[in-house]
C-alpha cells in the first residue's frame, strides 16, 4: 500500500495547544472502482472540522478536512467521469479519512472539475459550502429561475451564507435576498455578493425583517437556529420554509400555527447513504464551475494561509473557531 502524509488528531484539545494538529504517515486506502486518488494542493477550514477537532472521538488518529482541489493521479476500474491529470474540486465524505493529506481518495460522483480561472486554493473555498447552498435553494426550496418571493439568509457573511447570496443572485433574479450582517465591513461583503436589503442579527430581527417583508418571508435559511424558533415563527409568512444546518434537537411547534414547514440540510447525506442520484453532486460542481468560469460567481475565500502543516491549520482552526471570519479559510502548498 501507498504511504502519505496526512494531519490530524489523537485528543481533542484547543486549538492553540501544539498537540491539537499533528503530521504522520497514513496509509493510503485501495481505489474502490469509483474512486479517484488526488493529489491535494488545498484545502479549506470549515465549522465541521473545528467541531470534530474539538469533540469527536479520535479512535487512535483522526485526519481532517473536507474541501479540497487538487489533481487526479489515478482512477478506479468503473470511472467515467475523470481521467489522471484532471483539475478537480470537492467536499468528500464524512464517513472517509479527511482530505488533510497529500494523497486523497474520492469517490467520482461527488466530485467536480476545478473552475478554470480560479487557483486551487481559491477553488478548495467553494465545494462544500457551494453543495449545502445549492441543495438548500434548489433541492430543499425547490426554487427556480421563475421563483418569486423573499429569502432571509441568516448567517449571511460565513461560508455556506456567502455562497448562496451569490448562487441567488446568478441563478433566481425574482427573488428579494435580506442577509444579516452585524458591521459595515460585513454588509458591505453580502451587498457585494447581492443581498438587497441588510439586517443586523444583534439588533431586534423580527422588527427588522418585517419592516422589509411586511407579511413575513418566503423562505428563511439558518446557519444558528439555537434559541431562535419562536423569532423565525413571527417573521416567515403562512406555508414559509425554514432550512438549518446547524445541530442539536428544535422544538419547532410554534411554527404549527402557520403551517410552516422545517427542513434539515446535511450535504454528507448523499455519500454516507449512497443514494442513487449522488451524481447529483458532481453535476451540481460542474455547474457551480461553469457559473464562476463566467464570471456569474467568484470564490468566497478570504484568508488564504501556506503551507499545509499542523501549525498553519491550527492557525486556520482558531480564525474558524472564533467565528468573527468573512467567507473562508483556505490553505494551500505543502511544506
Amino acid at each position: 500500500m501507498t504511504a502519505t502524509t496526512a494531519i490530524g488528531y489523537e485528543k481533542n484539545l484547543p486549538a492553540t495547544d501544539p498537540e491539537a494538529l499533528t503530521a504522520r504517515e497514513v496509509e493510503v486506502p485501495e481505489l474502490g472502482p469509483h474512486d479517484l486518488l488526488v493529489e491535494v494542493e488545498a484545502v479549506s477550514v470549515n465549522p465541521v472540522d473545528v467541531k470534530l477537532r474539538e469533540g469527536a472521538p479520535a479512535n487512535g488518529f483522526k485526519v481532517l478536512g473536507f474541501d479540497a482541489a487538487g489533481t487526479v493521479r489515478e482512477v478506479g476500474s468503473a470511472v467515467t467521469l475523470f481521467a489522471p491529470g484532471d483539475e478537480v474540486y470537492y467536499a468528500g465524505s464524512i464517513d472517509r479519512p479527511g482530505t488533510n493529506q497529500r494523497l486523497h481518495v474520492v469517490d467520482e460522483r461527488i466530485t467536480g472539475r476545478k473552475p478554470q480561472v480560479l487557483s486551487f486554493a481559491d477553488a478548495a473555498a467553494l465545494p462544500l459550502t457551494a453543495i449545502t447552498a445549492w441543495e438548500t435553494l434548489f433541492e430543499r426550496l425547490a426554487l427556480t429561475e421563475d421563483s418569486t418571493g423573499t429569502l432571509l439568509v441568516i448567517g449571511a457573511t460565513g461560508g455556506v451564507g456567502s455562497i448562496m447570496l451569490a448562487l441567488a443572485d446568478a441563478l433566481l433574479p425574482n427573488v428579494t435576498v435580506i442577509a444579516t450582517a452585524s458591521d459595515d465591513e460585513r454588509s458591505a461583503w453580502v451587498r457585494n455578493l447581492g443581498a438587497e436589503h441588510v439586517v443586523n442579527h444583534r439588533d431586534d430581527l423580527a422588527e427588522q425583517v418585517l419592516a422589509v417583508a411586511q407579511d413575513g418571508v418566503d423562505w428563511l435559511f439558518t446557519a444558528h437556529s439555537a434559541g431562535q424558533i419562536e423569532t423565525y415563527a413571527r417573521i416567515v409568512r403562512a406555508f414559509g420554509h425554514i432550512v438549518a444546518i446547524d445541530d442539536g434537537p428544535r422544538d419547532v411547534f410554534p411554527l404549527k400555527g402557520k403551517s410552516i414547514a422545517w427542513h434539515w440540510e446535511l450535504m454528507f447525506t448523499r455519500p454516507l447513504r449512497q443514494t442513487p442520484d449522488m451524481i447529483e453532486q458532481h453535476q451540481l460542481l460542474n455547474t457551480v464551475a461553469d457559473l464562476v468560469d463566467q464570471g456569474r460567481i467568484r470564490t468566497t475565500a478570504t484568508t488564504t494561509l501556506a503551507p499545509i502543516s499542523p501549525t498553519t491549520l491550527r492557525e486556520a482552526h482558531e480564525l474558524v473557531e472564533n467565528g468573527r471570519t468573512v467567507g473562508k479559510v483556505t490553505v494551500h502548498r505543502w511544506e
